[in-house]
């Protein structure tokens, strides 16, 4: 399969939508902590964002600027998102979020959800 074909963005746009994936990541990692879903704590350093399950696995989300990419690692491999047509897609077309959602299940050992 041929990867997506990102969208170019400047890197202000680049930034602001990098930003909101992060602020949306954790905000609903905080809403799960006060719903007594699950307790995942959450740290964030500029770009990148570390979460870590109850069990002691991660899942550490980066921003790379340079290549306008969002990385996502976890216990299953890393993945490397461009943006495209409005989507954070990977090369073989996962969307940033479905996949997140799935590693973070798999890594909880519970069904979660993240959304855009």
């Amino acid at each position: 399969m041929t990867a997506p074909v990102a969208t170019p963005l400047d890197d202000a746009n680049y930034h602001a939508k990098t930003r909101a994936v992060l602020d949306g990541v954790e905000a609903t990692v905080d809403a799960w902590l006060e719903q007594d879903v699950i307790d995942i704590d959450s740290h964030r350093t500029g770009g990148l964002l570390e979460l870590s399950f109850p069990n002691g696995s991660k899942i550490v989300l980066n921003t790379q600027p340079p290549l306008q990419e969002l990385w996502l690692a976890a216990r299953a491999g890393g993945y490397h998102f461009r943006y495209v047509d409005g989507r954070w897609l990977e090369r073989e077309g996962q969307e940033f979020h479905a996949l997140l959602s799935r590693l973070a299940s798999a890594q909880a050992g519970q069904a979660l959800s993240f959304s855009a």
